[in-house]
């Protein structure tokens, strides 16, 4: 990613408290040559995203997915902080690749979520994604919400 997603994402990243910390792993995509198709493609990285996932709470993100409002977001992390809805389990919530996600990792998760119908970059989903993260997190710290 360019240094600006980085940096970015470090900004609400780093705002994150010891029990909420935000760690991101980047799968290796996999190469787009002739002969490779799209299905092969998302194949071979749905086996490394369910590796690295292992039996995390899998929260796949993808423009089909059920859309949330921030507020509900809170209400489901302040649930997954509690263990309630993970079983104590981590939260892994996976950006598919340029192809997108193979069915198996859909059909696996645990919740299926879209920020958006829009397709999006994955460089924008990941700032989105740690902003709303932080955003959450600070909604059931009882911080203004400017919505309400």
């Amino acid at each position: 990613m360019p240094g600006w997603v980085e940096t970015a994402c470090n900004e609400y990243t780093k705002r994150m408290p010891r029990e909420a910390v935000v760690e991101i792993v980047e799968i290796k995509p996999e190469k787009r040559a002739s002969g490779n198709s799209t299905e092969n493609i998302q194949l071979i990285e749905a086996k490394r995203i369910l590796d690295a996932v292992g039996r995390d709470y899998l929260i796949a993100l993808d423009e089909r997915g059920s859309e949330v409002t921030t507020l509900q977001l809170a209400e489901r992390f302040s649930s997954w902080l509690a263990g309630s809805t993970t079983n104590g389990r981590d939260v892994a919530l996976v950006i598919g690749g340029a192809d997108g996600l193979h069915n198996s990792v859909k059909q696996k998760a645990d919740w299926l979520c879209s920020l958006s119908k829009l397709t999006l970059p994955h460089a924008m989903v990941r700032i989105l994604l740690t902003e709303q993260l932080y955003r959450a997190y600070s909604v059931t710290q009882n911080h203004p919400y400017h919505r309400e």
